[in-house]
């Protein structure tokens, strides 16, 4: 039984193989959707295998027999397009084995266009400004469309339109809004629908083109301008294409409100005309017109505006001549009637309340010759005229009213006398109308001699005694002249008038800042009679005040100048003379300036004083003295005035002063002085500076050691220095670095420049250069007597030649192959300024050697000294016997010298003044008072080597007088008489110092008289004898000696 059934499935397999060999299965193609397609649409190819799975096979399609395309699915999509337009197969081919099945039967696929709406627009033509547009889409062919649209403009683009204020939808239309048609806008439309096709391609594009409604026109009828007041106005409306329009009239009135215009009682419309009445026509009322009719265009634009200018009838103007009013009896009146615009005028006049004109005239004058009280009334006229305008308005009233003749009164500006130098004015009063001029009489009522004014005041404009009288004055207008009544008299009285003395406080001369008073004073006193005023430049400062003074708190610049004041008196506001003027100059800040006399580098024991003064002014001021920045000095109460002195001076006074000052109760303060540094020397100071290296000069980027050494102990001494830019620091202030009493720098440059000292130390000078050579000079004095090398150093590498030129004050002193120059033994005359230069490197700083005075040459210049002086007191003696003798011939003969003059030398100079008095006489030869004799001593030279000694010596006599009743008899010019005399001795030698000694004498004799008579009286002034005594040295020889006398 087994067995039976595995052959029957043995042979059911087999056969199923026998058939699959036998058997190809065919493919099938579908097309969905299927039918006709549009472009864009979505196509699906779906491939089957009959009776086999999906998962066996892989797919190629066939487009017309070729283009095949594989695909691993059966149903492939894509969207189409025309091309895609065809007869479709497909078959498969399995994977196990590459079998492949029968190709499909074909299948058609055609592709359409979609269709296209068409888009039309009503009104076919141009649409005018203001028309609304309806735009239609039709698609032909199928039905259930619904409608999208689409406009593009000149700024946004393409853009989509829908449902809005501006734009109506309604199925297949779409209605535009008259003002959203905006010529050359574009709109399209398109379709969509749920059945295929769903969409549409676009319609044609419709441009739309706007023309402008037509313009009317709008004229005014009279065509000139403006109109009168009174006239109708016409307009016509014109509109020149088209017809058949009918018009409406628009009106703009001051207040900008809109009105139509009809017919009514105000306004007649015609037609194409619109008459305004004359009592309608408003000045600047506008108005419009425009155009309606049944066809299009149904309307037109507004007409260009008319504005109505109406002007009001020419005025007429009536005038009194004279101006004036009221008017008196007997004076002529004329009325003037003028209308400034067009011409060919009849007037008429009109007086009172009548209407009717009392006078017409030709001319536009009507005078009444002699005013009389019934003239008395209002008048006024008018213009008429045959053209437009035909009449004037009528003019302004005037009222004229007549007087009796007046009487003026005359009055003065101040009661009482007047001062002398004040103005006076006179008033002749007159209250009745205008026009008058004045006549003034004084002494008598004379018309020939009285005086006339324009006002109604006589000014004198500063009152004299001769001004003082009686005076009458009177009022005179018109041509012929029209007088009143003469015044009343009235009576002038004068007295003096006292001066005003104006002064400042503190002083004329102030600055920037400062509190200034300005006080006024009146001779002869009485301040509380008075009230002040000042005037500046000549114009007024203030205005009267009580006080005398008159105080500027904080004066500037613009507060110079030249100041005067005067007094008004308060009972009657006479003033007095104004004062001489005072010159008031401010300056800029005060500034107080420091100098150092005689010099700033002092040895020690020398004396030096220090004077500040104040640029520009030297009045009230008290002086402060500062030393080392704001450090008051302790010992200030030496400081006398604008000096202060150090006598003697020690080393401890090293610093750098300052002064400023102060005055006012405001205590006002000039600025700091400059900076005056003090340097003193002392020849074994306690505490010495020591450099390292030991030279004034130093190059940019050398290190500097300065050291403070005591002579007991090196500890607790400060470096400090003084530059122009940091003014006096301490190495600890960050230039250097402190250690002990030891400052090292460790990279210098140039603002390392000044002068460096210990406390109680000689100060010494630092110099560093940037430059390429320097000069090696020592930093302390060299003594006199010992050697003094200089050399040049280089800052990079020392040249192959080292030549150099050594300079001292500018002139070359030596030149040198080694670099170097020695001075075996220095003197002082070697001091001075050096420097050194090198051919390739350039030239050094200068540096100031300077030489101190050894003991054993200051002993031997003091013994040479001391010899001259005694030498050359003899001398003096001497010629002062001389010139006594002289004086006492010269006077007795009456003779008359001429003067000598000699040649002076320029040396320094030491006075010694001997003062002598002596008096002695009797009745008959009078007696001699104060007798003077000056001697004056002048030394120069050289201490080590010269000796020159210079004498002058000055007698002086004078006051001579002899009694006579007691009365002094001055001598005449003429009577003056000098003698010149020279004395010269000879050459001297020192022994020891090698001086020259030369003696000059001047002798003046003045004021000589010889008696007449044995009774006249006598009288000698001024008896004076000069006698200069000159010694001098140069080297063995005497020069510039000049011996000149003439009688």
């Amino acid at each position: 039984m087994e067995f039976r059934s595995l052959s029957v499935i043995l042979l059911l397999v087999s056969l199923v193989r026998a058939g699959r060999v036998q058997e190809r299965p065919k493919a099938s193609l579908i097309l969905v959707p299927a039918g006709q397609l549009f472009i864009g649409e979505v196509v699906t190819l779906r491939c089957d295998i009959q009776g086999h799975t999906d998962t066996e096979w892989s797919y190629s399609f066939y487009k017309d027999e070729y283009q095949p395309f594989y695909s691993e699915v059966r149903e492939p999509s894509f969207s189409v397009v025309e091309s895609d337009s065809g007869k479709y197969t497909c078959r498969g081919e399995r994977r196990s084995d590459s079998q492949r099945s029968e190709i499909s039967d074909a299948v058609t696929l055609t592709v359409s266009a979609l269709p296209k709406p068409t888009l039309t627009v009503e009104p076919d033509s141009s649409v005018f400004t203001g028309e609304s547009v309806t735009l239609k889409c039709e698609i032909k062919g199928y039905v259930g469309w619904t409608y999208q649209w689409y406009k593009q403009d000149k700024q946004s683009g393409l853009t989509a339109v829908s449902q809005s204020e501006y734009h109506t939808v309604n199925r297949d239309t779409l209605t535009i809004r008259g003002d959203a048609v905006i010529n050359g806008d574009q709109y399209w439309c398109r379709g969509e629908r749920h059945d295929r096709p769903t969409s549409s391609q676009y319609s044609n594009s419709v441009t739309l083109t706007v023309n402008a409604l037509p313009r009317a026109t709008l004229t005014a009828d009279p065509k000139w301008s403006p109109v009168f007041s009174g006239e109708l106005v016409t307009l016509k409306c014109e509109i020149y294409s088209y017809y058949g329009w009918t018009y409406q009239w628009y009106k703009q009135d001051l207040w900008r409100r809109w009105t139509a215009v009809s017919q009514s009682v105000y306004h007649t419309v015609n037609r194409d005309t619109l008459t305004i009445r004359a009592d309608t026509v408003i000045n600047g009322d506008q108005y419009w017109c425009s155009g309606q009719r049944r066809y299009r265009p149904t309307s037109s634009q507004n007409s260009n505006s008319v504005t109505l200018t109406v002007m009001a009838l020419p005025r007429a103007t009536l005038t009194v001549e004279p101006t004036w009013s009221p008017v008196f009896t007997g004076e002529s009146v004329t009325l003037k009637c003028e209308i400034q615009s067009h011409s060919n005028w009849r007037y008429q006049w009109y007086k009172g309340s009548s209407r009717t004109a009392v006078s017409q005239s030709q001319t536009n004058t009507f005078t009444i010759r002699s005013a009389a009280d019934q003239d008395q009334d209002q008048y006024w006229c008018r213009g008429e005229r045959e053209n437009r305008p035909s009449s004037s308005q009528f003019s302004n009233r005037v009222n004229l009213t007549v007087k009796e003749k007046p009487k003026p009164e005359l009055t003065s500006s101040h009661k009482g006398a007047a001062l002398i130098g004040n103005p006076v004015v006179l008033y002749c009063e007159l209250d009745q109308s205008a026009g008058w001029r004045f006549y003034w009489s004084k002494h008598t009522q004379r018309p020939e001699n009285e005086t006339k004014t324009e006002t109604h005041s006589y000014t004198i404009s500063s009152v004299s005694i001769s001004d003082g009288g009686q005076y009458w004055c009177r009022a005179g207008r018109g041509n012929p002249v029209y007088y009143t009544h003469y015044s009343d008299a009235l009576w002038i009285n004068t007295t003096k008038s006292p001066k005003a003395v104006a002064s400042i406080k503190p002083d004329e001369k102030v600055f920037r800042g400062e509190t200034v008073t300005l006080r006024c004073d009146m001779q002869g006193g009485g301040d509380t009679e008075w009230r002040y005023s000042w005037n500046k430049d000549d114009y007024s400062h203030n205005s009267f005040s009580t006080t005398k003074e008159n105080t500027i708190s904080f004066v500037v610049e613009s507060d110079s100048g030249k100041y005067t004041c005067r007094g008004e008196r308060r009972s009657d506001s006479q003033t007095s003379e104004i004062s001489d003027a005072v010159t008031l100059t401010v300056s800029d800040r005060a500034q107080a300036v420091l100098r150092a006399s005689p010099q700033s580098w002092l040895s020690e024991g020398d004396s030096v004083t220090l004077s500040c003064e104040v640029k520009g002014s030297s009045t009230g001021w008290t002086f402060s003295w500062y030393r080392d920045k704001d450090e008051l000095l302790s010992d200030s109460s030496r400081g006398a005035g604008g000096s202060y002195t150090l006598s003697p001076a020690a080393l401890n006074h090293t610093g750098v002063y300052a002064c400023r000052a102060m005055r006012g109760e405001t205590a006002y303060h000039t600025q700091y002085s400059n900076p005056q540094p003090l340097w003193i020397t002392g020849v074994s100071p306690p505490v010495s500076l020591m450099v390292s290296p030991s030279r004034t000069q130093h190059f940019i980027t050398d290190s500097l050691s300065l050291s403070c050494e005591g002579q007991s102990d090196s500890t607790g001494w400060r470096v400090r220095r003084y530059t122009h830019r940091e003014k006096v620091s301490d190495c600890s202030s960050g230039w250097g670095s402190v250690t002990g009493s030891t400052c090292s720098i460790s990279s210098l440059s140039t603002s390392h420049t000044g002068v460096y000292w210990c406390e109680s130390s000689n100060p010494v000078n630092i110099s560093v250069t940037f430059g390429f050579i320097i000069l090696d000079s020592p930093v302390h004095p060299v003594t006199e007597g010992d050697p003094l090398t200089l050399r040049c150093l280089y800052h990079h590498t020392k040249p192959s030649n080292l030549t150099a030129e050594f300079y001292k004050n500018g002139s070359l002193l030596q030149t040198q192959t080694t670099g170097e120059m020695t001075i075996r033994t220095v003197s002082k005359s070697d001091e001075g300024l050096y420097h050194c230069k090198h051919p390739e490197e350039g030239e050094s700083p200068q540096s100031w050697i300077s030489v101190r005075v050894s003991t054993r040459s200051a002993a031997k210049s003091a013994v040479g000294l001391v010899g001259a002086v005694v030498g050359v007191s003899f001398a003096v003696l001497f010629i002062i016997l001389l010139i006594l003798l002289w004086c006492y011939r010269t006077r007795k003969d009456g003779q008359s010298l001429s003067h000598f003059t000699g040649h002076k030398q320029n040396i320094n100079q030491t006075s010694v003044q001997n003062h002598r008095e002596s008096g002695a006489g009797d009745s008959q030869s009078g007696y001699m008072q104060a007798e003077h004799v000056y001697d004056t001593v002048e030394r120069a030279g050289d201490a080590a080597d010269e000796l020159s000694d210079v004498t002058y010596s000055q007698i002086m006599r004078k006051n001579w007088k002899s009694k006579n009743k007691g009365k002094y008899i001055p001598a005449k010019p003429s009577q003056t008489e000098t003698v010149y005399s020279e004395v010269q001795p000879g050459k001297t030698t020192d022994a020891d110092t090698g001086s020259m000694a030369v003696t000059y004498a001047e002798i003046e004799l003045k004021t000589k008289k010889k008696p007449k008579k044995k009774t006249e009286q006598t009288s000698i002034d001024a008896d004076t004898v000069y006698s200069e005594l000159k010694q001098n040295t140069d080297k063995g020889d005497v020069t510039g000696l000049d011996d000149s006398t003439s009688l």
